[in-house]
């Protein structure tokens, strides 16, 4: 069912780079992309609202009078809400809220000389603009993953879009709208895909000079590869959390794991989008013959079976063989997967040993589609192998680092020298002389007059102008 790579006892020979070419990956050309949505964001950037409107009319077929949801399709949302699914929604909000509150940042101050301190303040950005997904998937969830954080960390102005969808009245899903009203954000844009970040990075006017939403300082959220060009296009001009791409999974897993476990953690994942990665790595043959079996019974008869079949056939999916579990973690750190599972015996130890993966999720009790929703852990993860060198979305995102610095005279002029050591050194000596200029004895005159006594050069004859 799923190709094979075979790379029992040769993962030593490879260094990490050549490693991690060997990889499954699905072809991912933001810029190809880019291509196809700057005009749209040069349109929403010049025209203003009259742009996002003709945009959001061409590719969901709703005509907008407003772009901004009423504040009663959100209460109505709400008060429609099923039960069940808002205990859900209540119970992922909860959990999400109580792990991500203990990553909140105290103010530090250190004391690097007697009278100089330093004080590092993590302070919010001003105003976000969160994107939740309104295509093959709608992503409620990813409303939470991004407004819980966004919230704990004290972001003042919090506003949401997600894709006006024909069959709810072009409002946007009924779900999203409910877990907004639940978070309390009342800001909320019927505008999808690369129009909604443009709006959020230019803001929209109207032909009649009216705001009808206000420019971002950051925007954060999954998307598809057209979302990921236009965060691409606007970074610089806003901060954005990550360029995502199809989510991904890897299962680290020896002959101790459940094949139908596998399976099914392997299609819940192939089930978003017909290039998500599907990724086995495992030392047991057995196994990886077992989990073929379990998809080939299981993947025709999901609902979205076509999707899934194209995904777990796809060049981004496959199994990878090794000898052992050392070979399967050194495999599995080339992969640098946004979420990866660990279903071995001492599944804990190995995640321990893993370095680069976005989300770890281990033993059999732990699956990634508990994460997705109600784990309490955030779904908004590096992808591409992206996690070697990136997190996912939490409080931090959303908080700037600011140092103040602090000196007394005292502490200033015990340095004085060695700043202006340094500053001559990279023969920037006015660096140096506007720490010397302080301790000047203010008896001595400045130096002589440039007017009275330096030489001048006559310079080149002055042409009148006719």
């Amino acid at each position: 069912m799923l190709r094979r790579i075979d790379l029992s006892g040769e993962v030593a020979d490879y260094p990490a780079r050549a490693l991690r070419e060997l990889m499954p990956r699905a072809p991912f050309d933001v810029n190809e992309a880019l291509r196809s949505v700057q005009p749209l964001i040069d349109d929403i950037a010049r025209r203003g609202t009259p742009a996002v409107v003709e945009i959001v009319e061409r590719f969901d077929g709703v005509h907008l009078e407003h772009l901004r949801v009423p504040a009663t399709a959100i209460k109505t949302a709400v008060e429609e809400l099923d039960p069940e699914l808002r205990r859900a929604y209540e119970t992922s909000i909860r959990r999400v809220r109580a792990a991500h509150e203990a990553q909140r940042l105290p103010e530090v101050v250190t004391e690097v000389a007697p009278g100089g301190t330093i004080t590092e303040r993590y302070l919010p950005v001003g105003r976000v603009g969160l994107y939740a997904p309104g295509g093959l998937a709608v992503l409620a969830s990813s409303v939470i993953m991004n407004a819980v954080p966004a919230q704990i960390a004290g972001v003042g102005s919090i506003a949401l879009a997600s894709p006006a969808q024909k069959t709810n009245g072009g409002l946007p899903d009924q779900g999203i709208l409910a877990v907004a009203g639940l978070l309390g954000l009342d800001e909320v844009y019927a505008v999808g895909g690369p129009a909604a970040i443009a709006m959020f990075a230019y803001g929209a006017r109207r032909e009649d000079g009216a705001v009808e939403c206000e420019a971002v300082d950051m925007i954060t959220g999954p998307g598809n590869i057209y979302v990921t060009a236009a965060k691409r296009a606007v970074r610089g001009l806003v901060g954005i959390d990550a360029e995502a791409g199809t989510t991904e999974i890897a299962v680290i897993a020896d002959a101790t794991a459940d094949p139908v476990h596998v399976a099914a953690d392997l299609i819940s994942q192939a089930e978003h989008d017909p290039a998500a990665a599907s990724v086995l790595i495992t030392d047991s043959r057995e196994l990886a013959d077992a989990v073929d079996a379990e998809l080939a019974r299981r993947a025709p008869e999901a609902r979205h079976a076509q999707r899934i079949l194209t995904a777990l056939a796809g060049e981004q999916s496959g199994t990878i063989l090794v000898d052992d579990i050392d070979e399967a973690v050194a495999v599995a750190d080339a992969y640098a997967a946004e979420h990866l599972e660990i279903q071995t015996a001492d599944a804990r130890e190995v995640a321990l040993r893993v370095r680069n993966a976005g989300a770890i999720f281990i033993g059999a009790y732990s699956p990634v589609s508990l994460g997705d929703y109600c784990a309490g852990s955030n779904h908004v993860l590096p992808t591409g192998g992206c996690a070697r060198h990136s997190a996912g979305l939490s409080v931090h995102t959303f908080l700037r680092g600011v140092h103040l610095i602090d000196y007394s005279r005292d502490a200033l002029e015990a340095v004085a020298d060695d700043v202006v050591a340094f500053a001559n050194s990279e023969d920037l000596p006015s660096h140096g002389e506007a720490v010397s200029a302080r301790f000047a004895d203010p008896a001595v005159k400045a130096g002589p007059s440039l007017k009275a006594d330096l030489p001048v050069k006559a310079g080149p004859p002055v042409k009148e102008l006719p």
